[in-house]
């Protein structure tokens, strides 16, 4: 982990944050990740979607579509990967537009998802202790995260790194022939300003 962690950026300056190293997680590295990982990640959600009800998609994206979602997120919208000893992808996580209308620009909503047998090892908290310090470089305000309940494993890692619950969507999804609620669970990222700053590309702030 880098020794210093960036608060927003400020005016034209350009903040580092540096790639990750696993601390206690032997050769474990996050990076950005680029279309050549979206076979990898394909396959790594690939399961939540066929499996489970923590994504409320009901078909696999293929990697065409995967490539296609990391190149939407652009220099604004961070994808990582956490890759292992062998380079092979372990999890990944992605920040996107929290709502599209232009008021919601200032928050970002995040996601972690983990190959199978990585939970519970620590690979979706070395995540998120490099998105969140990312988004907070560039100069966003607010992290939603959005749970089906029930998952305390979920709920359990993203209280761990600073998330709230701030409410509660009743049975607004159906999957495997149940209604399903969502859980929200918000952090902050920045003081709040009545002047905020647009945030600034990834590439402005990620250092790897």
């Amino acid at each position: 982990m880098p020794a210093d962690r960036p608060g927003p950026a400020r005016g034209g300056e350009r903040v580092a944050v540096d790639a990750v190293d696993g601390d206690g997680l032997a050769g474990v590295k996050i990076r950005r990740a680029t279309a050549d990982d979206a076979a990898a990640i394909a396959s790594i959600y690939a399961p939540y979607v066929a499996g489970t009800v923590v994504s409320f998609e009901t078909e696999p994206p293929d990697e065409a579509e995967m490539a296609r979602r990391i190149a939407e997120g652009g220099d604004l919208y961070p994808w990582l990967t956490a890759c292992g000893e062998d380079e092979a992808a372990i999890g990944y996580a992605y920040a996107c537009p929290f709502r599209a209308r232009p008021a919601y620009r200032f928050t970002v909503e995040t996601t972690v998802y983990l190959a199978d047998g990585m939970s519970g090892r620590g690979t979706g908290t070395l995540l998120y202790r490099a998105l969140l310090p990312l988004l907070e470089g560039q100069g966003f305000a607010q992290a939603i995260a959005a749970i089906t309940l029930p998952n305390e494993a979920s709920v359990r890692l993203h209280e761990s790194v600073g998330f709230r619950q701030a409410g509660t969507y009743e049975k607004v999804g159906f999957k495997f022939r149940e209604w399903r609620s969502v859980g929200l669970w918000q952090r902050a990222l920045a003081p709040l300003s009545t002047r905020p700053e647009e945030p600034k590309p990834v590439s402005m702030v990620w250092r790897g």
